[in-house]
């Protein structure tokens, strides 16, 4: 029966139960960022989502499978699309790095989920276990397509080089310190400064496939010691 051969208390009512575990995690993902994964109460997320406790463990029946819940919807789900995106990209390697860092900060890195990365920064050691569900679903696979990435550079002649364990984090740190700029009270950011985390992106993916010599293909001499 279609929603309009409903009476109208019904069709809502139903359209309401499809939405809940959306709410919900809507809700979550809010309280963990703002209040932190020890604080954070499962009967303070029913509330905000408008249902009872006892409707959230219909869905999620701990805490921590809440918050699994709410890793997997907001930065799990876009591996997929990525890898893809890794497999069949046509450009440089070098464009693809850029365009790969903006496509994480408009899907990650600007929104609210990046606030996941902050708690488990700040609060992982005291919770081992969200910190391994977090390690293996995100780090892990994070850090693999990053290093793809990188060996494509390498085979494709376009990289030189490297040791691509280490330089996997060089590609990480800048995603790193705009999460903790947005949600630790702007980091080491100078207070008026107008720092705009897209020109920070493209400064830092720059330096990071140019360097900093002037001439990447000699070093300058050293100054010698006084």
């Amino acid at each position: 029966m279609p929603d309009s051969a409903l009476p109208p208390s019904h069709s809502k009512r139903e359209r309401r139960k499809e939405a809940r575990p959306g709410e919900l995690l809507d809700a979550a993902l809010d309280l963990f960022v703002e209040k932190g994964y020890a604080t954070t109460r499962v009967e303070e997320v029913a509330a905000r989502a408008g249902v009872s406790k006892g409707t959230l463990f219909l869905y999620f029946p701990s805490k921590e499978e809440l918050f699994k819940a709410v890793v997997r919807e907001n930065i799990v789900g876009r591996f997929a699309q990525w890898r893809n995106e890794l497999q069949h990209y046509e450009g440089s390697t070098a464009d693809m790095l850029r365009y790969g860092y903006r496509s994480w900060w408009e899907s990650i890195g600007c929104t609210r989920a990046s606030g996941i990365t902050k708690l488990i920064l700040s609060e992982g050691c005291n919770f081992p276990d969200i910190t391994a569900f977090y390690q293996q679903e995100v780090i892990l696979p994070g850090q693999a397509m990053i290093r793809a990435l990188l060996q494509r550079g390498v085979d494709r002649g376009e990289f030189r080089p490297v040791a691509l364990d280490y330089a996997v984090y060089a590609v990480l740190a800048p995603m790193i310190f705009l999460m903790l700029w947005k949600h630790s009270v702007g980091a080491c950011v100078p207070v008026g400064l107008d720092f705009q985390p897209e020109a920070y992106l493209h400064s830092q993916v720059e330096t990071l496939l140019h360097g900093l010599l002037a001439s990447p293909d000699e070093a300058p001499p050293t100054s010698p010691h006084p």
